[in-house]
C-alpha cells in the first residue's frame, strides 16, 4: 500500500508539472490515415493511451522505433492522444504505470516481455485499465486476473528468417552474429529464425553459414556492451550482424563503421524499422509495422472488447516485411535472389 500511495502522489507531481516520471514526456495528437481517411469512435470520447519505455525514443534503434509506430497508430486514430515515459530503469515500470492509471488513461502500452511482470501486477489493481503488451507471451493473456491484458505478438522466427537469408546470402567469411538485449523468448526465437535461414540460404548458394553463439547485454541501453560484443565478434570472423537490443545494436554498429573505415566488409541487418541510411554498415533492414497491431488494440477498447487475447503480426498479413536493400552493396542477382526467398517466406514454402 506504501508503494501505491507512493505512485499516486507521482502522478499527482505528472499533473501538476506535465513530466514524465522517467524520461520525456509528450502528448499525443490526432491526424487523418493517409491512406484514406481517419478512425473515430462514434461516441465522441478522447481516448488516451500511456507508453512505457526503458530505452530512449532517440535511441536510433528499438526505442525510436516503437515511439515512430505508436505515434502513426495515433495520428491514424484521431481520437486517441498519448504521452510517453522512457528511459525507465526495471523498478520504475511499476509506478510509471501506476500514475497513467491514476490519470484516467485508457490504455498502457509496454514494448516488450520484460514489462511482463510489472504489467500484470498494474493490470491486476486497475481491473478498468487496459494493457497491451508488445512480443508479451502467448499464455500472458490468461495470467491477467481481470481479463485486461493483450499480447501483441510478431511472429519471431520470421523476424529472423528475413535478416538471416540476407545474411546467409552475404556473408562471405562464413560467420555471422546475433546480439540480443535480454534472453527473452521472443529474442530467442528471432535468433534460432536468423541462424536457420541463413544456414538454409547459404546451402543453396553452395557454401556454409554458421551463426555465432548469442551474446545478450542484459540491457537495452548500453551501448558500450554493444561495442564491445561487435569487436569480440568480428575476432571472430563475423561480417554480418542482426540484433535486438536497440542503442545496444547502435553500439554494434559504431564498432562496424570503424573496423570497415571506408571498405564496408563487414555489415549490419537493422530491425524492426527501416534504418537503412543510418549507418554505412546497414545493407538492409527488417521490418515490424507495429502500428497495425496497436490499432486494432484501439479499436477493441472502444468496442469494449480489449483483453485476454493474442493479436499476432507476420508476413501474410504484412505486420512483417523486409525493408529497403543497400544497392551500392548488394549485387543485383542477390537483391533478385533474396527477394525471391521472401515471397516464398509469405507464400509458406520457405526451406520446404
Amino acid at each position: 500500500m506504501k508503494k501505491k500511495l507512493i505512485a499516486m502522489l507521482l502522478a499527482l507531481t505528472m499533473v501538476l508539472s506535465l513530466a514524465a516520471c522517467g524520461g520525456g514526456n509528450s502528448g499525443g495528437s490526432s491526424g487523418g490515415n493517409a491512406g484514406g481517411g481517419d478512425s473515430s469512435s462514434g461516441d465522441g470520447k478522447t481516448y488516451k493511451v500511456g507508453f512505457i519505455l526503458n530505452s530512449s525514443i532517440n535511441d536510433g534503434g528499438w526505442g525510436t522505433a516503437c515511439y515512430t509506430e505508436l505515434t502513426a497508430a495515433v495520428e491514424a486514430n484521431s481520437n486517441w492522444e498519448m504521452q510517453y515515459t522512457d528511459s525507465l530503469s526495471q523498478d520504475g515500470y511499476y509506478d510509471a504505470m501506476v500514475a497513467y492509471c491514476n490519470q484516467g488513461f485508457d490504455l498502457i502500452y509496454a514494448p516488450g516481455n520484460e514489462y511482463t511482470s510489472a504489467v500484470l501486477q498494474v493490470a491486476e489493481e486497475y481491473p478498468d485499465v487496459c494493457f497491451a503488451l508488445l512480443n508479451g507471451g502467448e499464455d500472458t493473456p490468461g495470467q491477467a486476473a481481470n481479463g485486461n491484458v493483450t499480447s501483441l505478438l510478431p511472429n519471431a522466427q520470421q523476424i529472423g528468417w528475413i535478416a538471416g537469408a540476407l545474411a546467409g546470402l552475404m556473408s562471405q567469411s562464413g560467420t555471422i552474429a546475433f546480439i540480443g538485449g535480454m534472453e527473452l523468448d521472443t529474442t530467442l526465437g528471432k535468433y534460432n529464425g536468423y541462424k536457420e535461414a541463413a544456414a538454409y540460404v547459404a546451402q543453396q548458394e553452395g557454401k556454409t553459414v554458421t551463426a555465432l553463439d548469442a551474446v545478450y547485454a542484459n540491457s537495452f541501453d548500453d551501448s558500450s556492451k554493444g561495442i564491445e560484443f561487435a569487436n569480440a565478434m568480428m575476432e571472430q570472423g563475423a561480417d554480418v550482424f542482426f540484433g535486438d537490443a536497440s542503442a545496444v545494436d547502435s553500439g554494434a554498429r559504431q564498432a562496424i563503421d570503424e573496423h570497415n573505415s571506408g571498405s564496408v566488409t563487414v555489415y549490419d541487418i537493422a530491425q524492426p524499422a527501416d534504418f537503412l541510411g543510418q549507418n554505412p554498415c546497414i545493407i538492409g533492414s527488417q521490418v515490424t509495422d507495429n502500428s497495425s497491431l496497436i490499432g486494432l488494440s484501439f479499436k477493441a477498447v472502444e468496442d469494449g472488447t480489449f483483453g485476454g487475447e493474442v493479436l499476432y503480426g507476420d508476413l501474410q498479413n504484412g505486420v512483417l516485411s523486409a525493408g529497403a536493400l543497400n544497392t551500392d552493396l548488394i549485387p543485383e542477382e542477390v537483391q533478385a535472389k533474396y527477394n525471391d526467398y521472401i515471397q516464398q517466406m509469405k507464400d509458406g514454402t520457405f526451406m520446404q
